[in-house]
């Protein structure tokens, strides 16, 4: 905590901190400062209390979980769910029940398409982010690996013609399935034009057809005899058919068409948790500042790129003459959320009595105000229209902690004058207990409940950790194949299904890490829509463009009705625990899992700790660039735990194989002139510290969690600049 504080009341409250609600918030929303701190005063001293007795019982568990399977290793799954039930661990499931959740945007209601996780702490990467509900596929199949380079389509500085076709074929090919032809292809089309409110396409051979189903054409903007675009609907999702001159790769198209923009990413989660590196109050003043401006509508970027001063702000929407005549409004941007931190997190930008408060209390309090601009239609632009405000909450353990979540937003509700039920919750089924419990969780937000989702890399983590004294895990490749891994995808999805949240909330997907390998990315991630999910996570604008191919091909509202038929998966195959049994390990193979995860960690570590950036590229082993947050930290750095305390490799090999790695990641980092090398001077190197940290505190820290490492080394090493 900074000296710079302001007394409120028995609160200490960082000089930032102050200053950013008084002179930037709370104006326009009709709430007094004073009130605002006395309120967050209130709430924690009546739920801090709470807050620390959820944590208290996690440990507790957690203790009872390790003494018995260290004394049960080799139980049945029947045994187990019999100690988990006695502990409190297991819920007995209550009965059936439908989600009334009420007052939910399309965008999360109705409509599937791929979702953004972005730091909000970066203003270029929220408004690119915010901006990516349009994205060209015209540029994405141009730039990316979809179009091979063989037979002449190499990538090239100049533009190349040859590639340029092959974009043009394979968007054609994207229409006729998506809006096909009453008769004919897209392919032979010369013009598009509107008439009598419907759209008529001449072919080349003078013909003249229309779509295959009239009512896909929606709108246009232009003469109607010779429109700028034509905008098409399917499952729920807009294209746009562009008109015209444009660049590059629509001149000498033979109907004019000069690029096709669809929408894309339908939300965004601005994110104040596993990708942002904020350890104080400058980080939190600077993660407020940058919601509030999306919430006004207001937040701009200025940088330069290519010798030129670039203005980044936010994309008004798109409007439209209708098909059927008058104005039609398509959204210009992703819908937002926010996502929280967890209820282990506390932070010394403002004290009780002395004492850190619980950093998820200040979230909301904060980001709450700040989305009360839009709710109350402040701003120019608006997010939710229906005056909502979305909040995934992540890191919850089971109903309990869900419940004492809808029980602070309904008191954060009640200081900020909005109406019951204004604040909606996304459950992140990251954590085994609330897998195991979801059902109940669901139930304690039903009201509330709008997202929730599958994440393999802190599932995993969870599991590992979870289940740390039953023996070595497989290693993490093997553990994507696994029965746990398998029943839990779909267990999430049938209990979405069961509690009623089609039309209601997004069941989610895990994240795509490669942003590079986006020929990977459209081959496999068609996968999640077909398991039932209206959305997953993409790392980039473009991998949203390409993964809304998806959500043509398949409907995933219909593809859920079909899926609510099948039974539910088992809870047996979940408590399965991944381990290594009587399956052995050659060495070869047991120091390549060490090398991938210890370069993982560095890889990551430098970056977070180093230079403050929470979700960032960085290089694998095999130099391919994967997004990676602090989920992938967790997993690596429990792997680790677990073998080392089973014996599957020893301290002096993990720490060997750190000091190689580190060599390694120097390399990898060679041309980032902020990049400090861990080599050769590992005691000094803060960054080298943390990992260690990682490892060989994997199995002491609470629940595996990377934070209390990564926020102690960030904050010494920002002290060290600092002096």
């Amino acid at each position: 905590m900074t000296k710079n504080t302001v007394k409120i009341g028995a609160l200490d409250v960082d000089r930032g901190l102050y200053d950013l609600l008084h002179n930037e918030m709370v104006s326009g929303t009709g709430i007094e400062p004073s009130a605002f701190w006395q309120a967050l005063e209130q709430i924690t001293r009546d739920l801090g209390p709470k807050n620390e007795a959820l944590l208290a019982t996690r440990d507790a568990l957690q203790r009872q979980i390790d003494e018995w399977y260290r004394e049960n290793r080799s139980r049945s799954v029947d045994e187990q769910k019999q100690f988990l039930r006695q502990i409190g661990y297991l819920l007995a499931e209550g009965e059936d029940f439908t989600v009334q959740v009420d007052n939910v945007d399309d965008e999360i209601a109705v409509t599937a398409g791929p979702q953004l996780v972005v730091p909000v702490d970066n203003s270029r990467y929220a408004l690119n982010a915010a901006n990516a509900r349009w994205g060209s596929l015209y540029d994405a199949l141009y730039g990316t690996d979809v179009i091979t380079e063989e037979q002449g389509c190499k990538r090239t500085a100049k533009y190349n013609p040859v590639r340029g076709a092959k974009v043009i074929a394979y968007a054609r090919d994207f229409l006729d399935q998506a809006a096909p032809l009453a008769l004919g292809s897209h392919h032979y089309a010369v013009k598009y034009l509107v008439e009598n409110g419907r759209l008529k396409i001449i072919m080349g051979d003078g013909s003249k057809t229309g779509l295959g189903r009239v009512e896909q054409f929606v709108g246009y903007s232009g003469d109607p005899a010779a429109p700028d675009l034509v905008l098409l609907r399917n499952n729920n999702l807009h294209v746009e058919i562009r008109m015209g001159e444009g660049f590059f790769i629509g001149k000498g198209d033979l109907a004019n068409i000069y690029d096709i923009q669809l929408e894309s990413a339908i939300t965004t989660i601005m994110d104040c948790e596993d990708s942002v590196a904020a350890v104080d109050a400058d980080d939190k003043v600077r993660v407020y500042r940058n919601w509030l401006g999306l919430m006004r509508g207001d937040l701009s970027r200025t940088f330069e790129k290519n010798g030129q001063t670039i203005e980044r702000v936010l994309e008004p929407d798109r409007e439209y003459v209708a098909a059927e005549g008058g104005k039609l409004i398509v959204p210009g941007r992703s819908l937002m959320l926010v996502r929280n931190v967890g209820l282990h997190m506390y932070t010394d930008a403002v004290l009780l009595d002395g004492e850190p408060i619980a950093e998820g209390f200040l979230d909301i309090m904060f980001t709450a105000l700040a989305a009360k601009h839009d709710i109350a239609g402040n701003g120019k632009l608006r997010n939710s229209r229906t005056r909502q405000m979305y909040v995934v909450k992540p890191k919850l353990h089971g109903a309990q902690e869900v419940a004492a979540t809808v029980e602070l937003f309904a008191r954060v509700e009640k200081v900020l004058a909005m109406e019951a039920n204004t604040i909606k919750v996304g459950i992140m089924d990251e954590e085994r207990r609330t897998t195991v419990n979801l059902k109940e969780c669901i139930r304690a937000a039903r009201e509330r409940v709008i997202f929730i989702n599958t994440g393999f890399l802190d599932r995993t983590g969870d599991e590992i950790h979870t289940d740390m004294e039953v023996g070595p895990m497989l290693p993490k490749e093997d553990m994507k194949s696994a029965d746990w891994l398998m029943a839990y995808e779909d267990w999430n999805v049938d209990v979405g299904l069961r509690a009623g949240l089609p039309g209601h909330a997004q069941i989610g997907k895990g994240m795509w890490p490669a942003p590079d390998r986006m020929a990977a990315m459209v081959e496999t991630k068609i996968n999640h829509p077909r398991a039932g999910a209206n959305t997953a996570w993409v790392p980039s604008p473009t991998a949203a463009t390409l993964h809304a191919l998806h959500y043509h091909q398949v409907n995933v509202l219909q593809r859920q009705r079909e899926l609510a038929l099948r039974p539910r998966a088992n809870l047996d195959d979940i408590l399965t625990i991944p381990v290594l049994g009587s399956r052995k390990l050659k060495r070869r193979e047991v120091q390549q899992e060490l090398d991938n995860n210890v370069q993982g960690i560095l890889g990551y570590v430098v970056r977070w700790v180093g230079q403050g950036v929470g979700c960032s590229k960085v290089p694998d082993i095999n130099d391919i660039g994967l997004m990676e947050d602090r989920a992938t930290l967790r997993i690596s750095s429990q792997h680790i735990a677990n073998w080392l305390h089973h014996g599957m490799v020893s301290a002096e090999q993990v720490m060997e194989t750190m000091r190689k790695m580190a060599q390694v990641v120097d390399q990898q980092n060679e041309g980032d002139a902020n990049y400090t090398n861990m080599a050769p001077d590992f005691d000094r190197s803060i960054e080298f510290q943390a990992a260690v940290d990682l490892v060989f505190k994997g199995r002491e820290v609470a629940n595996g969690y990377t934070e209390p490492v990564l926020h102690a080394r960030r904050r010494e090493l920002k002290a060290n600049v600092r002096s």
